[in-house]
C-alpha cells in the first residue's frame, strides 16, 4: 500500500512538473512575441521649422495624404518643383498636402539660406506648398523625421535610403508610410496621381 502511494505521488509530481513547464514555455513565447511586435510610428509626432522659422506641427495634416520630398535648387531634378506645384494646385487642400524639405546632402546642390530658397521657389516655380527649413536627410546628422521615413523598425513598411534630391515618401491619411518613390519618378506620374485620388 505504501509503495502504491509513493508511486502515485511520483506520477502526480511528474504530471505537475510537465504542466508547470508548459506554462513556463507559453510565458516565454508570449514575452518573445511581445518583444518582436513592432510599434509602428506615424508622422504626427513630429514638429519642424518652416522656411520663415515658424513651427510646423505634423498634427496639422492629420487625416490628409502627404507627399514628403527632399528638394534642392541647383539639381538636374530641380524642375520637378513645377510638377509638384501643379499637383498641389489640382489636389492640395482638404485631403492632400505636399511638404518640401530643402537638403544639401547631394553635391552641395542646396547651398542657399532660408530666404534665398523661399525666393528661388517662388520666383521660378510659384511654389505655394509648405517648404520647411533646410535639414539633413542622410548620414550621422539625419533629421529625426527622416530616421522615421527610412527605418522599417519605425515606419513599419521598409528600410530605405535617400539616394538623391527629390526622393518622395507617400504618407497615408493615417500618418503611416505607404510608399517610397525614387527621385527620377516625376511627381505627376500616374501612379502617384491615382494614389492621391483614391
Amino acid at each position: 500500500m505504501k509503495k502504491i502511494s509513493i508511486l502515485m505521488f511520483l506520477v502526480l509530481s511528474m504530471v505537475n512538473c510537465k504542466t508547470e513547464n508548459k506554462k513556463e514555455q507559453i510565458k516565454i513565447l508570449n514575452s518573445k512575441s511581445e518583444t518582436n511586435m513592432k510599434v509602428v510610428e506615424n508622422i504626427y509626432q513630429f514638429k519642424v521649422k518652416d522656411l520663415t522659422g515658424n513651427e510646423f506641427n505634423f498634427e496639422s495634416v492629420k487625416g490628409k495624404k502627404v507627399l514628403i520630398v527632399n528638394t534642392a535648387s541647383e539639381c538636374g531634378l530641380t524642375p520637378q518643383y513645377k510638377q509638384l506645384q501643379e499637383i498641389y494646385e489640382l489636389y492640395g487642400g482638404e485631403n492632400f498636402e505636399i511638404i518640401g524639405f530643402p537638403a544639401n546632402n547631394f553635391g552641395q546642390q542646396e547651398p542657399g539660406t532660408a530666404i534665398e530658397i523661399a525666393s528661388f521657389c517662388k520666383e521660378n516655380f510659384g511654389v505655394t506648398f509648405p517648404m520647411m527649413s533646410k535639414i539633413s536627410v542622410k548620414g550621422s546628422d539625419m533629421h529625426e523625421l527622416y530616421q522615421f521615413l527610412t527605418q522599417e523598425s519605425r515606419n513599419g513598411l521598409e528600410d530605405s535610403e535617400v539616394s538623391w534630391n527629390f526622393q518622395k515618401y507617400l504618407i497615408g491619411s493615417d500618418g503611416k508610410l505607404v510608399r517610397v518613390i525614387s527621385p527620377k519618378m516625376l511627381p505627376n506620374d500616374i501612379s502617384i496621381v491615382d494614389w492621391i485620388k483614391e
